[in-house]
């Protein structure tokens, strides 16, 4: 059985001042439960907010990091460096990275591979443009991101893997995909999972929705089978919404 995964993506906002009294007030607004994961990724200034006592009840993600572990990349951020502020997790290939930073396939394979070598667990971004999807190329493009990112990496890393289905027409638009829509294409990832490392390792992988996740649907996206969880934007800003998500993921059927 696959555990849920919530990963809130703050993108940037919030001040370090700003992520301790979040992650304070998030605290006293959840419960810990065995069935879900809950995953904070502040920006790379208030990542400090991991030292704090509190902040123990919560594992902790980097929005980015660069494929070398040192060197003359200013303004970059390592892997060595995420591990040692306590992350955990790291989000990569996020449209955002990939639309506004030219971040292409084969950059974000790099750093897939720089995360893996450094125990952190990459949160793979994937999904297509309204375009793309009007042009009937969801398959094509979502399996094109999943190929190139996860090219050399070997059957015995993808347990460390999360793949995040990020249609880039429902980010931040507040127009969700429709879970039917959601379910065909988590059923097309897993399947080519399941052709590259086997079908053990594609039931053991966890597949998030992103893209204008709510309290309000949440629900309705985790009543299907193939979403493992979700990663979250906007609605994770305010401490009380993403402690609602938190909470009605926990007590969803598994």
């Amino acid at each position: 059985m696959r555990r849920h995964l919530i990963v809130g993506n703050w993108k940037m906002y919030k001040t370090a001042a700003e992520a301790a009294a979040y992650v304070r007030r998030l605290a006293g607004l959840v419960r810990q439960s065995a069935k879900v994961e809950i995953v904070l990724a502040p920006p790379f200034t208030a990542l400090s907010v991991a030292a704090l006592p509190i902040a123990r009840r919560f594992v902790f993600a980097a929005q980015d990091l660069h494929w070398e572990d040192e060197g003359a990349y200013t303004g970059e951020i390592s892997a060595p460096m995420l591990t040692t502020l306590g992350c955990r997790y790291v989000i990569l290939g996020h449209s955002e990275r990939r639309r506004l930073f030219g971040e292409d396939d084969a950059a974000v394979n790099k750093k897939v591979l720089a995360a893996l070598r450094h125990g952190l667990r990459p949160i793979l971004c994937i999904g297509e443009s309204l375009a793309e999807r009007q042009r009937g190329q969801t398959t094509r493009v979502v399996l094109r991101q999943l190929q190139k990112g996860l090219h050399g990496i070997p059957n015995e890393a993808g347990r460390h893997l999360v793949i995040a289905y990020e249609p880039v027409w429902a980010i931040g638009t507040g127009q969700a995909a429709a879970p039917k829509q959601i379910d065909a294409v988590h059923r097309t990832i897993r399947a080519c999972v399941a052709r590259k490392w086997g079908r053990v390792a594609a039931g053991r992988l966890r597949i998030l929705y992103g893209g204008s996740v709510k309290p309000d649907n949440i629900i309705d996206f985790l009543g299907t089978a193939e979403i493992d969880g979700a990663l979250v934007g906007s609605a994770c800003l305010d401490p009380k919404s993403f402690a609602r998500i938190i909470t009605q993921t926990q007590s969803a059927k598994q």
